[in-house]
């Protein structure tokens, strides 16, 4: 006879899990938020995750990664990548107001996480230096092709797009506002045109 199985076999589990530290931080998410959100019960949580909360949390950061890493595909794969990531910044100011508030689970977790949990800082920081050295890449082969006229270094405009994406998940909680977002990342984008 099999046992009951664990919560972790459930593909949901963490993107629950997820959505929780997503909102609330990973400080100020409790077991009991986490358990409330999935629905399990302590001990079937901790029999599932050993490390707790913050093994939940390593876990939520990975579903980024690897959303990072189906755009870098799909980077990988078109015809007009340098659109493609115009159109990842233009989509932030389509989405609805809750989605404003959230901002990025990464960069939110960069300014929480320092001098809290050096771990998580560092794997929220490689991620982004991970999504900077997918924008190099892009950026430089667009500057060959000659689709991009800046002559500016890719390794400073790849920089540029990470402050750009950290800055604008701040400014989308002070203006949540489609307007005002889409004029001000029009405005940013001109630098890779």
């Amino acid at each position: 006879m099999r046992g009951r199985p664990t919560i972790y076999e459930d593909s949901n589990i963490i993107k629950k899990a997820q959505e929780v530290f997503w909102q609330k931080g990973y400080s100020a998410t409790s077991l009991s938020d986490l358990q409330k959100a999935t629905g399990a019960g302590a001990g079937s949580f901790y029999n599932t995750f050993k490390g707790g909360k913050k093994e939940v949390f390593k876990k939520a950061i990975e579903e980024r990664r690897l959303a990072f890493d189906a755009f870098k595909n799909e980077l990988a794969k078109s015809d007009s990548p340098l659109e493609l990531i115009k159109d990842f910044f233009r989509s932030i100011a389509e989405t609805d107001a809750n989605e404003h508030l959230k901002g990025c689970i990464i960069a939110n977790t960069v300014v929480e996480m320092t001098y809290i949990d050096e771990d998580l800082e560092a794997n929220a920081v490689q991620i982004l230096k991970e999504v900077e050295q997918m924008f190099i890449a892009t950026i430089k082969t667009e500057q060959v092709k000659g689709n991009i006229q800046s002559k500016i270094a890719p390794e400073v405009l790849g920089k540029y797009l990470i402050t750009f994406w950290c800055g604008l998940n701040t400014l989308r909680r002070m203006y949540p506002d489609k307007k005002i977002l889409t004029d001000q990342i029009e405005m940013q984008l001109a630098v890779i045109s």
